[in-house]
């Protein structure tokens, strides 16, 4: 790839440590997790999974509820390569951008790359807002408590200690009666 920053020609195609975030509040929540897990595959090898979590919305309020997950992978693209694979994901699931922070079939985030610190234009590894968001560090500690901010400083444990979680429920499947 041409485009490729400075910063990323310093990340040769050897395995790299991600976590990704997953949220969605339209449709077949679950469907739509599954399909973009399914769609990474490609370029990630999944390494583990967190639960499911249900949480209230953030930012814009009037709209449903979203599921959340965090996923540990590893993948041999740089930042940018992984961030248009990504975004065409969210493209082919049908992910329409209408309101900040509003309804969505398919959000995906990257939170950590490495331990890079990344700031482009359009792509800011680790993800800026994600130690005040409980519904990413909940699923996000369940996986990597220890994981070490290289902005912060701190662990993912400490910055959950530093939010309400009380939004922040494990998703329980409901159960269909036949």
């Amino acid at each position: 790839m041409d485009d490729l920053t400075a910063q990323e020609k310093n990340l040769p195609g050897i395995p790299h440590n991600c976590y990704l975030s997953l949220g969605s509040n339209l449709g077949d929540r679950l469907a739509y997790f599954n399909q973009a897990k399914n769609l990474l595959k490609p370029a990630v090898h999944n390494v583990f999974e967190s639960s499911i979590y249900e949480t209230d919305p953030w930012g814009y309020l009037d709209q449903p509820q979203f599921l959340n997950q965090v996923i540990q992978v590893t993948t041999s693209l740089s930042p940018h390569e992984l961030l248009i694979v990504i975004k065409e994901i969210e493209k082919k699931l049908g992910r329409e951008k209408v309101i900040l922070y509003g309804p969505r079939i398919i959000d995906l985030d990257i939170l950590f790359f490495d331990d890079k610190v990344i700031c482009l234009p359009d792509l800011i590894i680790p993800h800026p807002a994600m130690a005040e968001r409980a519904f990413i560090l909940v699923p996000l500690a369940e996986i990597a408590p220890d994981f070490s901010h290289p902005v912060l400083k701190i662990t993912v444990s400490e910055m959950l200690f530093m939010v309400d979680q009380g939004s922040v429920k494990k998703y329980q499947e409901e159960t269909r009666l036949e």
